[in-house]
Formats: C-alpha cells, sequence, structure tokens
C-alpha cells in the first residue's frame, strides 16, 4: 500500500523547489508521484482510495536533513556513544545522513578503520560518510595516508578536536589532499593561546574566575591557513590537479567571520559551518548557570556580539552549513563542575529545533534557507550527490513540522548520553519523520 503525504511544503534546494504539493511514496520508499497545489483529478480519486493518507498542511517536506560534523565514538569510546546509538539520535533529529569525525581510539587516520566503520553502518538506515584524520594520529606531526584513505571513501579530512598547529604540515596537506580533490576541515585553535581555557575570556570568565579562551585563538589559524592557501593557489597554479579546498568547523567568532567574509569576497575556496550552540548561547549563559559543564564546549560559548555576528553571516551567506558537532559524554564526564568537564554537547536531536526558532521564526532566514544550511549545502561542501525528487527513484525526505512547541527532555534522547545545556527549552520546530532507505518513520496517518 503506498503512502499520500498531501499539502506539504515541498523543499529541495538542489531542485530549486519550494512549492505546496502531494507526494506518493511507496511502502519501500520509492516516490511513486509528485503533484503540487494545481493538482491533477487523479489525486482526488487516490484520495478515495485505500492508500495511507498523510495531511501535512502546515509542515515541510524537505530534502533529507545532512549533519557533516558529528561523533559516533566508535571505536573506543562506545560508553559516550556508538555508530548504531548515534544513527538512532540522527533519526530522532532527522537526519537522513551524517558524517562521522575521526577522533576515535585509534584515530580513523587509515584505510582499514575506515572500512570499520563502514562496516558498522552498512545495515543502518542512514548515509553514513567517514572522516578520515589529517595526521598520523591527530598528532599534527605528518600527514596521513590521504591516497589510502580516498581509496576507501573518503572525501573530507580533519583532525578536528585538534588543530594542525604545523605551518609546515598544514601546507603539506593542502597540496596532497588536492591530489585526490579532498576537503580539509579544520579545527581553528591556536593552543598556545587557548591552553587550560574553559570558557570565553571576557568579563564573565573573570567573574567565574575561569581561565579564558580568546576569540583570537581562532582567528589566528584561520588567518594562517588562508594565507597558506592563497600562496598555494597563486605559486602553484596550475600544478596542482584539483584546487585546494578549506572548510572551517564551528566558526563561533566575529574576527573568523569577517575572514571567511573576505576570503570569498576574494574568491578563495572556503566554507564555513556554525553549530546550532553558537548561534543561540553566549559566556552569559555560561556566567548564569552556576559552573553547569553541559555549557563547556570548544570552541567555547561568544559574547553576544559574536552570536550577533553569526546570525548575520548565516543570513547574507558567508557561513554555509549549520553541523551540530554532536558530542556525546557520559555523565560523569559532565556532572563534575564546568573545569573538569569534557568538551561538547549532543546536537543531534535538538538541531532542527533551534535552527527554526533561533533563525526561522525570528525572520532572519527563511525556511528554504534553513533546508539549504541543514541539508543541500552540506553535502555539495563534501561533494557528495544532490537529492532529487525523481519518479520512481528512492524519496530521500525529512518530515518537519516548523510550528510544533515542544519542551526538551534529554531522558527521551535516542542517543547514549544526554550532556546538553537545552533540558527543559522550549523550541518550536521538529523533525516528525524521514523517508530513506526504505525506512519510512512517518507522523500520525489520517485517513
Amino acid at each position: 500500500m503506498s503512502i499520500i503525504i498531501r499539502n506539504a511544503r515541498l523543499i529541495n534546494p538542489a531542485d530549486s523547489l519550494d512549492k505546496i504539493g502531494s507526494v506518493q511514496v511507496s511502502e519501500d520508499g520509492i516516490l511513486e508521484h509528485i503533484w503540487f497545489s494545481d493538482a491533477p483529478p487523479i489525486l482526488a480519486d487516490l484520495l478515495t482510495s485505500s492508500h495511507t493518507v498523510i495531511d501535512f498542511s502546515d509542515g515541510i517536506l524537505a530534502s533529507g536533513l545532512f549533519d557533516m560534523h558529528c561523533h559516533f565514538r566508535e571505536p573506543g569510546f562506545e560508553y559516550k556513544e556508538t555508530i548504531e546509538t548515534g544513527v538512532r539520535s540522527a533519526l530522532a533529529g532527522g537526519y537522513t545522513g551524517v558524517a562521522v569525525m575521526p577522533n576515535t581510539e585509534p584515530p580513523i587516520d587509515n584505510a582499514a578503520l575506515v572500512a570499520f566503520v563502514r562496516e558498522r553502518a552498512a545495515r543502518l538506515p542512514i548515509d553514513l560518510e567517514v572522516i578520515g584524520a589529517i595526521t598520523v594520529g591527530r598528532k599534527g606531526e605528518r600527514i596521513a595516508p590521504f591516497g589510502e584513505l580516498a581509496a576507501a571513501g573518503v572525501k573530507a579530512l580533519s583532525d578536528d578536536g585538534a588543530p594542525v598547529m604545523n605551518s609546515r604540515v598544514m601546507r603539506l596537506a593542502f597540496e596532497y589532499a588536492s591530489q585526490f580533490n579532498l576537503l580539509l576541515i579544520q579545527h581553528c585553535e591556536d593552543t598556545a593561546l587557548s591552553f587550560g581555557g574553559v570558557m570565553n575570556e571576557s568579563v564573565y570568565s573573570s567573574l567565574l574566575g575561569l581561565r579564558g579562551i580568546p576569540s583570537i585563538s581562532e582567528s589566528i589559524v584561520l588567518s594562517r591557513d588562508l594565507s597558506l592557501l592563497r600562496y598555494l593557489l597563486q605559486s602553484k597554479q596550475g600544478a596542482l590537479p584539483h584546487p585546494p579546498r578549506y572548510h572551517v568547523a564551528h566558526i563561533s567568532t566575529k574576527e573568523a567571520v569577517e575572514l571567511v567574509r573576505a576570503a570569498k569576497r576574494e574568491g578563495l575556496p572556503v566554507t564555513a559551518e556554525v553549530t546550532p550552540h553558537h548561534f543561540t548561547l553566549t559566556d552569559k549563559d555560561v556566567f548564569e548557570s552556576g559552573y553547569d559543564g553541559n555549557l563547556r564546549m570548544n570552541p567555547p560559548l561568544r559574547s553576544e556580539q559574536d552570536r550577533a555576528a553569526i546570525i548575520e553571516a548565516i543570513a547574507d551567506g558567508t557561513i554555509d552549513a549549520i553541523a551540530t558537532d554532536h558530542a556525546p559524554h557520559a555523565c560523569h564526564e559532565k556532572d563534575c563542575g564546568i573545569s573538569h568537564a569534557a568538551f561538547g554537547i549532543v546536537g543531534l536531536e535538538t538541531a532542527v529545533g533551534l535552527t527554526f526558532k533561533q533563525l526561522v521564526h525570528t525572520g532572519y532566514i527563511s525556511a528554504y534557507r534553513a533546508v539549504e544550511l541543514l541539508s543541500t549545502n552540506p553535502r555539495r561542501i563534501l561533494n557528495l550527490p544532490p537529492i532529487h525528487f525523481e519518479i520512481g527513484k528512492p524519496l530521500n525526505a525529512t518530515l518537519i513540522a516548523p510550528d510544533l512547541e515542544w519542551m526538551v527532555d534529554t531522558t527521551q534522547f535516542a542517543s547514549k548520553s544526554r550532556n546538553s545545556p537545552f533540558q527543559n527549552y522550549i523550541l518550536r520546530g521538529k523533525s516528525v519523520g524521514i523517508i530513506h532507505k526504505g525506512k519510512l518513520i512517518l507522523p500520525q496517518t489520517t485517513l
């Protein structure tokens, strides 16, 4: 029996689609028909037949969401999260695809570990891309075997959680990555400046008596990398098989945003992502939390001025993607005071709600732009095939109820971990289902 989802707002930026319409999907997830508001009479006939019908008025059927930056902890830290529990969390958040970072134990710096992760994810109902390490062991000393990683299907490299501080190593990484058309994703942090830091360096860190992480620690490394990229594009023009490509992970400061904006105007191949917690919270929230370990993250929550600059950059296109940086930790690693807490929060299950509450319903961006940031652009940045809504092909889609208000209850998370600062927050906007790889998780039907 087919399922008809009717009266939905169909949004797929890869198809330049934003129209009210209805779709018919087979039980195994194949898109059988699509109609728009000027539907032919056949739709009326179908609605009176034995098909299951879901009236999704005021809802959005979007191209499937993709998180290009998350941590599923396996291998090595399965007590925090596993690939299976991470996928469950992604499904609960409305994601049909994710890319997992390599800071596991051991780090994913060779083809055997890529194969291990892929094998563990093969039968799970979402797409899972593996990001390889830039350097062996993520130690920043010598580059990993890029050719081996590329042959294993890796599209991007990162030492996420640690920057590549050595300029010579970073230059070699740019040059060798270009041989295989691999994206370099940098965690921009000058560790000499940030060492021992707990939160953003500001009046609030002083009031709390906590060592601060200055915002310039992010922009210094970013500026260095952009200089290297510029130099290589000029000095090696025509000598590199592919232009080096550079992506800024979890951008958090006004200075970094301005550097990316200028680099894009210059024509450098640079993209950037932001997390929902960085466009929602600030260091003032840390101050008001009473040393809550759930607000310790890296990069830290910045100033209100930084948050405003990030939102402006999302609206004007400087920032290309929203990524969760989903970073699960066990309770004992967070319920220990902010000075001793591990960095990071879980984010897959709150990302849609925060994006719609903070950005769409406030008028900063449209729902179409939100889908670009959450779905289309992450795939484009990673050189993954775009999603198209094609008759006779499997449908890859997320169902979003943009006006649904709900309270965050971390005890109900599908993730293995509960470390979120958004407990009891009222959010507006939620994924209520996905259609992908033959799996249909749908909202309550109406006949």
